[in-house]
């Protein structure tokens, strides 16, 4: 298991090294200019825009640039923002809880649903409960969620004025009517999100099932007299599961990310909505740290979901 371990860590990091490399070009040959909010300015002379330029050290070589980066990275320094002046690190700090609030809750929803809907319509193929929770799923993935979100906020919060539609990121929790503020304002968003993650899981979970339940092993543990419930217990699910911790694992990173439609959508400040309004201000070091810190992400849960493979399937050795 440690030399695997070690095998993969050594093939991760030229991945990480090639990934900062690409979205760092992508970022600095992109069009737009981090000080385009100056030129508008009459009272910012060219000379002075030149001098800002060069503290930034936007007059440097791209390759100079970016092991300046690098460098800075590797001690935990993301540098700072373009346009706030603030450190890249403070900024993704103050957007991250409301990011592991809304949409961490909406991908928990989300597997909590789909996980009892994915393996009673596998085992009860073909019923009214199995037609219903698959007219559930394609609902959900064929109805993008900026849709959903739009149709949530004209129902509940136009027509039945039960939930706000904005998020509030300045409410404070201090006492029972605050938390319960923070509770109504966190409804739509996490169902929104919850639906959907729900609807491609549970698809997912349903097929996997459904193939584990055809195999001979299946019919040797029934025909041996094992109950039902044991057979999808003990053996089924854990090999069904393979796959989705695949799908699992790569999916998990997006919770730091943030949801980007969602969280435009109701205005939650996370830190999808500081990637692009990043995006849109050409304010590369915070777009350089969310993206390359998804990427670190990425690269980890794979490597835990290699690992988690043993737990769940005994042939499984590394």
């Amino acid at each position: 298991m440690l030399k695997y371990l070690g095998k993969r860590l050594l093939i991760s990091l030229p991945t990480l090294i090639a990934i900062s490399v690409v979205i760092f070009t992508i970022l600095a040959i992109a069009p737009g200019d981090p000080m385009g909010e100056f030129a508008s300015n009459p009272a910012i002379t060219e000379e002075v825009r030149e001098n800002i330029r060069k503290s930034l050290g936007l007059d440097q070589p791209i390759y100079i640039r970016y092991f300046k980066w690098a460098y800075a990275f590797m001690r935990g320094d993301m540098g700072y923002s373009f346009n706030s002046r603030s450190p890249v690190f403070e900024l993704i700090l103050q957007r991250l809880p409301t990011t592991l609030w809304v949409v961490g809750m909406g991908y928990i929803f989300g597997l909590l649903i789909a996980f009892p809907l994915g393996i009673i319509s596998a085992v009860k193929r073909y019923s009214i409960t199995d037609n219903l929770a698959t007219t559930f799923a394609f609902l959900g993935i064929s109805l993008p969620p900026f849709f959903t979100g739009i149709l949530f906020i004209i129902i509940f919060s136009v027509q039945l004025r039960w939930f706000p539609f904005i998020y509030d990121s300045n409410l404070k929790i201090s006492d029972l009517g605050s938390f319960i503020a923070q509770i109504k304002q966190s409804i739509m968003p996490i169902s929104v999100l919850a639906l959907y993650q729900a609807a491609l899981l549970m698809r997912f979970i349903r097929s996997a099932v459904t193939e584990e339940l055809n195999q001979e092993y299946v019919r040797t543990a029934k025909a041996k007299g094992v109950k039902d419930f044991i057979v999808l217990k003990t053996h089924v699910l854990r090999n069904a599961m393979i796959p989705v911790v695949t799908l699992i694992a790569l999916d998990i990173p997006r919770i730091f990310t943030g949801a980007l439609v969602t969280e435009q959508v109701f205005r939650v400040p996370g830190i999808g909505a500081l990637l692009i309004d990043s995006i849109y201000r050409s304010d590369t070091p915070v777009v350089m740290a969310i993206t390359f810190i998804y990427a670190i992400l990425i690269v980890v849960s794979n490597l835990i979901a290699d690992l988690t493979y043993s737990l769940l399937d005994p042939r499984v050795r590394y």
